[in-house]
């Protein structure tokens, strides 16, 4: 299926999404070898791009990706610690399904894609999260990332234009047998398999609630100067199967 956005019009989200083919990062420092990154080479979401991944009604809430708002507190642009006490104390969905902060992270200006493997110190570029370590066939059914920019700078969502279950439908013979990993997502493309990025801008107080289980994902910061606090929650729609 891959990504769903859900938005009502094109002038919903014109001049916010781009895309672009993916490459392997190779020795480019602070990567791992074989991480998946954005070529760079962006072109902006056309109206014929954005209908092909719109959530329609068909489209199961577990799957799609939902951008939000919430107001943010007035913060100081060098206030770290009062960024991860408003995280603490916020609830980012008004009570509209349990969620479970995560944690905060703090992203640099200017990086490419912003998750780090914090026993290497080395960005791991597109990945799939792997909280709920579920199967090939149940991999649709896990928890969904609610994600919040809390400045000062700006940020990105990626997204890959093809989910986990198609990639591991290409990869293996028997996919039910399998558990899913960011290795499949460097494996489809090492061996050629066509796979684009989308990015989507999020200012401070934007976020997203998305399938980060079942979608290859990564922030990034790549073109904005200001550092950036990202606050992530997991949680359950009541009505997901």
């Amino acid at each position: 299926m891959g990504p769903r956005l859900a938005f009502d019009t094109f002038d919903d989200i014109r001049g916010r999404c781009d895309i672009a083919p993916v490459r392997r990062a190779g020795s480019e420092p602070g990567y791992d070898d074989v991480a998946i990154v954005p070529d760079e080479n962006w072109k902006s979401l056309t109206a014929a791009d954005a209908e092909q991944h719109r959530a329609d009604g068909s489209v199961p809430d577990s799957v799609r990706i939902e951008l939000v708002r919430r107001p943010l507190p007035d913060l100081d642009p060098d206030d770290l610690a009062g960024r991860l006490e408003a995280a603490a104390r916020l609830d980012p969905l008004n009570g509209r399904w349990p969620t479970e902060l995560l944690g905060c992270a703090a992203s640099p200006g200017n990086w490419a894609t912003t998750t780090e493997d914090s026993s290497t110190g080395h960005r791991i570029g597109l990945h799939v999260d792997n909280f709920d370590r579920l199967p090939y066939a149940r991999r649709h059914q896990g928890r969904r990332r609610l994600c919040l920019n809390l400045g000062p700078g700006p940020r990105y969502l990626l997204i890959g234009d093809h989910d986990i279950q198609q990639i591991c439908r290409t990869l293996h013979a028997d996919p039910d047998r399998h558990h899913p990993h960011t290795e499949d997502i460097r494996r489809y493309v090492a061996a050629g398999h066509p796979l684009r990025c989308l990015r989507i801008r999020l200012d401070p107080g934007d976020g997203y609630i998305a399938p980060t289980e079942f979608l290859a994902h990564d922030g990034s910061t790549a073109g904005i100067d200001q550092p950036s606090v990202a606050a992530f929650w997991l949680g359950r729609p009541p009505n997901a199967s």
